[in-house]
């Protein structure tokens, strides 16, 4: 994977919907894929397996400039966490291609609303296989390229992780050089975990000083996922705020040696 430079990338759109259960917001332009996506990119934006409800997500939700920063690239061994709804496994087996990977994992309650379709996703796709874990306890896969964790760290200590022992078990999966991307919902500055549990959202700096506590360098924070015009207090769920959060993009990469 070729290295990533720390870098501020300037504000393209306001921010995604939340990752797994939200509805699009409506009379939103075309999505537009970037004229540099590479093949497995495009391919992946293309996908037949995508749902018209998945693709009306993409203006907000910047899924190839997310790609491209990410580096994936054919054959590539990826762990998501939190997979349901599928939004974004549905692309990351596309841009990986026949031969890379993908693990999906969910916590066990995500079962009553997520785990039959996660099922049959996992019995659709055979470079894809779905698992319900704890994060505590689980053993994840090992020289992996990338793990992703979208919209959905503000749910771990929620649902009692230790995340500062589950970003080493993430940290110990990577290949030297591979990639933990995370993206989430921005509470106010300094507000650490005070919001995540009521309002699905986090202070985004406490989840970089817990990333990189882990070992981690960081590789990208990006700006864009943005939305100035959220003041960062309202539940994300909140009609007229539902798919328009203000959220921080990490990329962070493990050292090489």
């Amino acid at each position: 994977m070729r290295p990533l430079l720390l870098v501020s990338v300037a504000v393209l759109a306001v921010a995604a919907s939340h990752a797994h259960s939200q509805n699009a917001p409506e009379a939103t332009p075309p999505y537009v894929v970037p004229s540099n996506a590479p093949a497995n990119v495009r391919r992946a934006i293309e996908s037949p397996d995508r749902s018209a409800e998945q693709r009306a997500r993409d203006y907000h939700r910047k899924p190839a400039e997310i790609l491209i920063a990410s580096g994936i690239k054919e054959g590539d061994k990826v762990v998501e966490i939190a997979s349901f709804g599928q939004y974004f496994t549905t692309l990351l087996i596309a841009a990986v291609g026949p031969s890379g990977h993908v693990d999906m994992y969910d916590l066990p309650y995500i079962e009553r609303f997520g785990g039959p379709a996660s099922r049959e996703f996992d019995a659709k796709h055979d470079t894809a296989v779905y698992h319900q874990e704890e994060y505590n306890s689980v053993t994840l896969p090992q020289n992996v390229d990338s793990v992703w964790n979208v919209l959905y760290y503000h749910d771990l200590q929620p649902n009692g992780v230790d995340t500062a022992a589950f970003n080493r078990k993430i940290f110990n999966a990577l290949k030297p050089g591979g990639i933990y991307l995370v993206i989430d919902h921005k509470a106010e500055d300094g507000s650490g975990w005070r919001d995540a549990g009521t309002i699905h959202r986090m202070g985004v700096d406490t989840i970089k000083q817990e990333v990189l506590a882990a070992g981690f360098e960081l590789a990208l924070d990006s700006d864009l996922l943005a939305n100035p015009a959220d003041d960062r207090t309202k539940m994300v769920f909140a009609p007229g705020t539902r798919g328009t959060t203000d959220q921080a993009f990490f990329i962070f990469r493990k050292p090489s040696r």
